[in-house]
């Protein structure tokens, strides 16, 4: 048999490819397709079946451009509603490559058409090897119950369905099959995901919370309790993923300073994808930082709406065309072009520039002592502000930011590191707040000082 997982660290995501006889399937592919054509070749292997272990949320998936491209049917769960040419499985079907066997599981709970894969090589044992568990189970969690609900699907519904799949079918398999789950340590899919991006059932059923023994109704009570908020783009991109996304676009179209500053002017967003220090050096007026150097795709689809267009600029015609990739694979499409030269050809124009400035945490710490009237505002998730904050600082998550406006007056914004700090204060200068400083290093240099914080 072949096997191969591919990791994208960005988005936290994994997909596969698995084979044999010169057969394959690609399971949850990502936006991007070529990488999984380039390996099944080298391999010697047609990819024959696309599978989606569901419809995913927090990326647009590529399994209409791979099957387009390859001629392979794209297999996805009975209850899904797909509206693309597709072959629904149910419980118990199974496709054949060569010798290796993919037995689907229906495991409803994380959404309601949710799959899991179990895969056996024939050649070697008649026992299962691994299983693909898409975002039913995770590496030390299992996976949220309120991305897919509706009026007959509330989170408590498909929490308790959730534990049905568990017990009732993944923890029915041997302890020694490997588990490859579909996302790792950062994907909001789940809440306390492992860095680990694969395991075995038998070390899940010993560590994983939700799999030791409790009751029914307290696992619906501890999985449903204090779910954090879901980014506004992923109903966006499931629905995009139900009808099946568009092959990807070509290259961004280079934009010289004039035409750049005339798709800003009617409507489009400058998106600065530089680091948080050359952003505040000099960057154009009202553009937005999300950096490509952090989890920019998620914080981008979380922070850009996916109708307004977007004016790139980056370090680099590479900078740009990785940026426009990374955006496609959350649904954000609309793109008019780059900034040809960057900031600088944009400044050497004769157009102005807008500086952010930084301060460490030095500064910060007189400019509290001298200034009573600096607040100090921290866009950092509600459990990470409440294990530790700096005094006087207020909780505003950045996800929260563009509906939860601040006044104006000096601010000082900090998160854990300055990266998402940075792409706050861009925001609240973009919306005309005005007085703003970023906080390098953020509240791990705080705490690195020596310096104490406020807890709860």
């Amino acid at each position: 048999m072949y096997f191969k997982q591919f990791y994208l660290g960005c988005l936290a995501h994994a997909s596969y490819l698995v084979g044999d006889e010169g057969e394959a399937a690609v399971v949850d592919p990502r936006r991007d397709v070529q990488e999984y054509l380039d390996e099944a070749a080298a391999a010697g292997l047609a990819i024959r079946y696309v599978v989606e272990t569901h419809l995913h949320a927090d990326f647009v998936s590529g399994h209409l451009e791979l099957a387009q491209r390859t001629g392979a049917t794209v297999v996805i769960g009975a209850r899904a509603g797909a509206l693309f040419p597709h072959r629904a499985v149910a419980d118990g079907d199974e496709l054949r490559l060569g010798r290796v066997v993919l037995r689907f599981l229906e495991t409803p709970g994380h959404t309601p058409e949710s799959l899991c894969v179990v895969v056996t090589d024939t050649a070697v044992s008649p026992e299962p090897r691994l299983v693909l568990t898409g975002d039913t189970l995770f590496i030390g969690d299992v996976g949220r119950p309120d991305l897919a609900c509706g009026e007959d699907a509330t989170p408590e519904a498909m929490a308790g369905m959730l534990f049905d799949s568990l017990h009732g079918k993944l923890m029915t398999l041997p302890d020694a099959v490997e588990v490859y789950p579909a996302h790792g340590a950062g994907s909001l899919c789940g809440r306390n995901i492992s860095k680990e991006t694969s395991s075995t059932i038998g070390e899940q059923r010993r560590g994983t919370w939700a799999l030791q023994p409790m009751a029914r109704d307290a696992f619906v009570r501890a999985l449903t309790a204090d779910l954090p908020e879901a980014p506004a783009y992923f109903s966006f991109d499931a629905a995009l993923n139900r009808r099946g996304a568009p092959a990807l676009g070509s290259r961004p179209r280079a934009l010289s300073p004039a035409e750049a500053e005339d798709a800003v002017r009617g409507g489009a967003w400058a998106l600065d994808v530089r680091t948080g220090a050359a952003f505040g050096a000099a960057h154009l007026p009202g553009a937005v930082n999300v950096g490509l150097d952090g989890q920019f795709a998620s914080w981008a689809g979380a922070l850009l709406p996916p109708d307004r267009p977007l004016v790139i600029v980056a370090e680099d015609d590479a900078g740009a065309a990785q940026a426009a990739t990374r955006l496609a694979r959350v649904g954000l499409e609309n793109v008019a072009g780059f900034l040809e030269g960057g900031v600088r050809a944009w400044a050497d124009s004769g157009r102005p520039v807008a500086r952010l400035a930084q301060v460490t945490v030095d500064e910060l710490e007189r400019r509290l002592a001298e200034e009573p009237d600096l607040r100090v505002i921290d866009v950092r998730r509600p459990a990470e502000y409440e294990a530790g904050h700096v005094a006087r600082a207020v909780s505003l998550p950045l996800d929260r930011l563009q509906r939860e406006w601040p006044a104006g007056g000096p601010t000082a914004v900090i998160c854990a590191g300055g990266y998402r700090s940075s792409a706050a204060a861009s925001l609240l200068e973009a919306h005309g707040v005005a007085d703003i400083v970023n906080v390098v290093g953020g509240t791990s240099a705080w705490v690195a000082s020596g310096r104490p914080v406020v807890n709860g």
